[in-house]
């Protein structure tokens, strides 16, 4: 399948900026299952950009402005070809052995309330079976929420009211894996479907299976990703994957507008 993505993100700032400097983590990369086709950053500023990679192997794109800015467009475009994997992954570079996706995080943290839904819904299977029953458990237990969503949401506050957006049930999925000794990470990407535009980037999880490798689970289908789905960046939780995160050198407040269009290219 080919797709094309429109990724805009928009800061406004309610007092200039001397300097900005952003991580930019919204380049996909080529595996086996995905083929990067084109693909361009675009800024309405003079802009220094530096390539690279962080921590956990993802491209990341350095962005340096000088000020003063009132406000600030990114425009990300490209075209990625996928095919159906059936969530394995396959070809992706690893720079971390899976044991580091055990480490829990403030949004990820378990209680027993978390870790006794992931024993419910798993009922002892074997590792497998049991990431399968966990994701359609979370699809079936929780509703989803479209907006981007709020800032800071744990997988224990998401879990007491039973909604949330995908990241949020992605967090979730990630916490109850763990809870059940299993690696698992966060993923951020883009998903075909659910409407041509979306507020935010699309959410989901992986896990880890011995006998397999890193799978996804998308509990907001309940199922695996297939090939509407391009994978960018992945984390412990959704801040390690956040497409955009910085600083910036001056006072105010800030207004965060995005924009994502996923189409199927004919």
């Amino acid at each position: 399948m080919r797709l094309s993505i429109d990724h805009r993100t928009v800061y406004r700032f309610t007092e200039p900026q001397a300097r900005l400097v952003q991580m930019l983590r919204v380049n996909p990369q080529n595996s086996h299952d995905q083929t990067v086709a084109s693909w361009r950053i675009d800024v309405d500023h003079d802009a220094r950009m530096r390539e690279g990679r962080d921590g956990f192997g993802n491209a990341v794109t350095m962005l340096y402005v000088d000020g003063p800015v009132e406000a600030i467009k990114i425009a990300v475009q490209g075209e990625v070809v996928t095919s159906h994997s059936d969530g394995v992954l396959h070809g992706v570079h690893e720079p971390l052995p899976p044991a580091v996706f055990q480490r829990s995080t403030p949004k990820t943290a378990i209680d027993e309330t978390l870790a006794a839904f992931a024993r419910d819904a798993t009922k002892g299977a074997e590792p497998h079976r049991a990431l399968h029953r966990l994701n359609a458990t979370v699809k079936e237990g929780f509703a989803v929420e479209r907006g981007r969503g709020q800032p800071g949401v744990t997988a224990a506050a998401t879990m007491a009211r039973r909604s949330g957006t995908a990241r949020d049930l992605a967090h979730v999925f990630v916490a109850g894996a763990r809870s059940l000794g299993i690696p698992a990470r966060y993923v951020s990407g883009y998903r075909l479907g659910g409407g041509a535009h979306r507020p935010a980037p699309h959410g989901w999880a992986e896990a880890w299976c011995e006998d397999i490798g890193w799978i996804g689970f998308d509990p907001c289908t309940g199922l695996s990703p297939e090939d509407g789905y391009v994978r960018v960046a992945i984390g412990l939780d959704s801040i390690g994957a956040a497409p955009v995160a910085g600083s910036r050198l001056g006072e105010g407040e800030e207004e965060l507008d995005v924009d994502v269009t996923v189409l199927r290219e004919e």
